[in-house]
């Protein structure tokens, strides 16, 4: 692979190791590689930021700056040029530029995406463009590498629910609200969401990962209350989706009730962990879509005899190098190397739900999908704890 700054693709890789480039490098190849010759294209050319997943997926830990990475049909050749003070020009232009003096004619294909003024750079050089999504499909299906990358941000949000599970089980009762004793004040702390909230991103950084603005306490509240003290028997939902330390997000949710008197809530919990369970074994039995996973989740909790006034929410997704990415839509496939969010909520009362969601790795056909870092989906917040 080239470079127009001299220092390859990639850049500084500290946070990635250099068998994780290689693997995910070889796989976005093969991908790509079967898709120009399907269209008899000649290349394959992406050009972006260093915050655009693309470029990151293609180039990891890519310069800042603009980027322009072409894959080579026939050489079997990733191209790159970066954004550099030593090197004049456009990366995109000198891109465009390098391939022309190489001989390429025809078709480049490239992302719906890629910036205007980059596909006038390879026109005036030549070359038609026709759009592409290979790379995303790429992207769908998981290397060792991006899954171990996606279980290390899985932990840490693993270890940001378990923390404020731990505030929880030691929270007391107070005037029907709950508190947070302090054994240096003569009154105790009101707990609150915005302080389980931190309490969540600073364990999810002692573990290594971003918080990434993404954790949440009770996202759904209609209230907006933050500062209100949380309340015992009432559910309070946990989200957290961390970017670990090479770039790939987790996704965990968990509901949590302080003294539960059982009722609704027991029943809707039990449906909702349920359709995991179901879940995992039509994954396990062969490819599934994104809606056929979804529909599956749904009807299961629906069997615990739900009626359709009843809201529940599915929502079936890759995870990646965003928090959200293919298989996303509901036609695309999940199935063997696809590692999934899996979202479920069901409706307690007129403000309140229980909702979990756990990461699932779809391995090969006929084995069972592992979850990723996965602690109790108890309601009880003790139980998170063993």
């Amino acid at each position: 692979m080239t470079g127009g700054n001299g220092r390859g693709v990639g850049g500084d890789r500290s946070a990635d190791s250099v068998e994780s480039v290689l693997e995910r490098r070889d796989h976005a190849a093969s991908v790509v590689s079967a898709i120009l010759s399907e269209r008899d294209a000649a290349a394959f050319v992406h050009v972006g930021t260093d915050r655009d997943p693309g470029i990151r997926y293609t180039c990891p830990a890519p310069a800042a700056g603009r980027t322009a990475v072409a894959y080579l049909r026939a050489e079997k050749e990733w191209v790159v040029q970066s954004a550099d003070d030593e090197v004049r020009g456009d990366p995109a232009e000198r891109l465009a530029s390098s391939l022309a003096d190489r001989g390429l004619e025809g078709t480049i294909l490239t992302p719906p995406r890629v910036p205007h003024d980059a596909a006038l750079y390879l026109e005036h050089a030549g070359f038609e463009l026709a759009s592409t999504d290979a790379l995303e499909r790429a992207r769908a299906t998981k290397t060792v590498g991006e899954r171990d990358g996606i279980a290390a941000a899985q932990r840490a949000a693993s270890a940001g629910i378990r923390r404020a599970a731990s505030i929880l089980a030691d929270a007391t009762v107070v005037d029907g609200r709950l508190e947070i004793p302090e054994s240096d004040r003569s009154d105790p702390e009101p707990l609150t969401p915005a302080r389980l909230r931190i309490a969540i991103d600073e364990a999810i950084v002692e573990a290594g990962a971003f918080p990434a603005g993404t954790t949440a306490v009770n996202p759904d509240s209609s209230d907006g209350t933050d500062a209100e003290p949380l309340r015992p028997g009432e559910p309070i939902v946990l989200e957290a989706a961390p970017r670990g330390p090479t770039g790939y997000y987790g996704g965990l949710v968990r509901t949590l009730v302080v003294d539960s008197d059982g009722g609704r809530e027991r029943r809707v919990h039990v449906a909702v962990t349920q359709s995991f369970r179901s879940a995992r074994s039509m994954l396990t039995a062969g490819t599934e879509s994104v809606t056929a996973v979804e529909a599956d989740l749904e009807a299961e909790v629906r069997s615990f005899g739900f009626a359709e006034g009843d809201a529940i929410e599915t929502d079936v997704a890759g995870v990646g190098l965003e928090p959200r990415e293919r298989p996303v839509e509901g036609g695309d496939d999940v199935g063997p190397g696809t590692v999934v969010r899996i979202d479920v909520a069901g409706q307690v009362g007129a403000d309140t739900r229980i909702r979990i969601a756990d990461v699932l790795a779809v391995t090969g056909e006929g084995e069972r999908p592992d979850w990723l870092a996965a602690p109790s989906q108890s309601l009880e917040p003790a139980a998170l704890l063993e």
